[in-house]
């Protein structure tokens, strides 16, 4: 390949696969940006499966286990309390749980939150490495970093991180971004993690009878993280405003005759009732669409647009964007009302997005994929990948805070995470299932593009296993 087809595919993609094709290697020779542009299809985009639960079926099947194992511990309690009359018998023996009471094999098939993280995890990891370039999964995973979710929370967040990713994200990516906002902000699973299932106004109907009151996680990270940006003119009061008008948004759990379980429902009872005004402008008491009205403006804030064109070009070009390349992107935004499929061909067609080495440290889950997609290595099970993540940094789904994993070099550039990426260079390199030597497989994948440094180092190694690491470990390969 050229440099420029096979810098395409570092940067905005997940790097060559072993096998591209022949008609893919040459659109991508001749014009990267037309042949990246050509990927941008919605349908690229979605993961769906009749194997995978949607998030209602998800978080109602964590909240019947978590019934389940309650009725459980009482039965077991109920009956290992001694009867009062056989307290009397010095002679009886305690009652013995049953095979049914047993805590140990109860466990063994009620994890069921376990067993749907690891279907999604696979199905993530399959569609990564069977995809042509890479670019959407790309965009994929920068908007749900940008809306991140842990699954650190509780059972209810394991269960549906990937059913968010895959309801919420995935068909928004090249749509608006105040749908995509809408869409994440009423997903059961946010609520959750931000805690606005529990937040109730003060002078709502359930916060007088229930003495509950208001929880400004979400408002706070909507503002901070999800549209404005820090530092862009808004405070404490627009915070707790925006607060109040979401109130209500949250979801029912079992036994609802009302609504369906683990569905975004708004609750008036629970809604702060009154006019309430955010960044100066006052949002008249309507309900759900109180809240409504207060996304829609955020989405389409200048400040929203300058924050995101910054985090866009940060995640794709340089650590420092180029002022020019985020000046293009939040003038389209502007001009585009948020359309995120051209704000991608914007990034895709500015000369800055090409200008320059590639600086950027690949992120753990981006190299890893890479490195299966060009050592031919399919994930057959989620584990080992999500074993390497964990260790590499980048748990699948569990960043530290709501503000998602670190987006600069400096993240991922410590020591020890070098030496940990050699060692699973190693590994994968031992059981790599592409055809060639080193040499041979380098330039399939990069063409002449590897300097003389990096070609010599794969020539000279010791077997093919090394040859191979030095290759994962070459800076054409770690860098983007």
């Amino acid at each position: 390949m050229t440099m420029n087809a096979s810098f395409a595919l570092q940067r905005f993609g997940l790097g060559p696969r072993f096998d591209l094709s022949a008609p893919d290697r040459i659109a991508l020779d001749q014009d990267p940006r037309a042949a990246l542009k050509a990927e941008l299809v919605p349908e690229v985009a979605r993961l769906d499966s009749a194997d995978l639960p949607s998030t209602a079926e998800a978080l109602v099947a964590v909240m019947e286990q978590q019934q389940a194992r309650k009725a459980m511990r009482e039965e077991i309690a109920a009956a290992a309390k001694p009867d009062m009359a056989a307290a009397n018998q010095p002679m009886a023996a305690a009652p013995q749980p049953t095979q049914s009471q047993s805590p140990d094999k109860p466990a063994q098939k009620m994890n069921v939150q376990r067993d749907i993280f690891l279907d999604e995890a696979q199905a993530r990891f399959n569609k990564a490495f069977s995809e042509k370039t890479g670019l959407i999964e790309r965009l994929v995973w920068f908007w749900a970093n940008h809306f991140a979710v842990s699954v650190t929370k509780g059972q209810q967040v394991r269960a549906s991180a990937g059913s968010f990713e895959r309801e919420a994200i995935r068909p928004r990516v090249l749509g608006r971004f105040a749908d995509m906002l809408l869409a994440v902000e009423q997903h059961p699973t946010m609520l959750f993690y931000l805690d606005n299932r529990d937040s109730i106004g003060p002078d709502s109907k359930a916060g007088q009878r229930r003495q509950k009151g208001l929880n400004e996680n979400l408002a706070r990270e909507i503002m901070e993280l999800h549209t404005l940006g820090v530092n862009s003119g808004y405070v404490q009061a627009d915070v707790t405003s925006l607060a109040r008008v979401i109130t209500g948004w949250t979801f029912p759990g079992l036994n609802n005759n009302r609504a369906e379980p683990g569905t975004f429902v708004f609750n008036p009872n629970a809604h702060e009732p009154g006019a309430f005004k955010v960044l100066g402008k006052t949002y008249a008491a309507s309900g759900q669409a109180q809240g409504e009205a207060a996304l829609h403006d955020l989405a389409f804030h200048p400040a929203t647009a300058r924050h995101l064109a910054s985090k866009f070009a940060r995640h794709f070009v340089a650590d420092e964007p180029p002022p020019g390349l985020v000046d293009k992107l939040t003038r389209n935004f502007i001009a585009t009302g948020g359309d995120l499929k051209a704000f991608t061909e914007t990034l895709l067609a500015a000369d800055e997005s090409w200008d320059g080495a590639a600086k950027k440290l690949r992120q753990p889950q981006t190299y890893l994929i890479a490195a299966s997609r060009a050592l031919n290595l399919p994930p057959e099970r989620p584990q080992p990948l999500l074993g390497a993540l964990k260790a590499l940094g980048q748990p699948l789904w569990e960043p530290s805070g709501p503000n998602g994993f670190g987006d600069t070099t400096a993240d991922w550039a410590s020591p020890e995470g070098i030496k940990l990426r050699l060692g699973y260079a190693s590994l994968m390199a031992s059981q790599s299932h592409v055809a060639g030597n080193p040499s041979e497989i380098l330039v399939q994948l990069y063409g002449d593009s590897p300097s003389p440094e990096t070609r010599q180092a794969v020539a000279r190694a010791e077997s093919r296993q090394q040859g191979l690491a030095l290759l994962l470990m070459s800076p054409e390969f770690q860098r983007c």
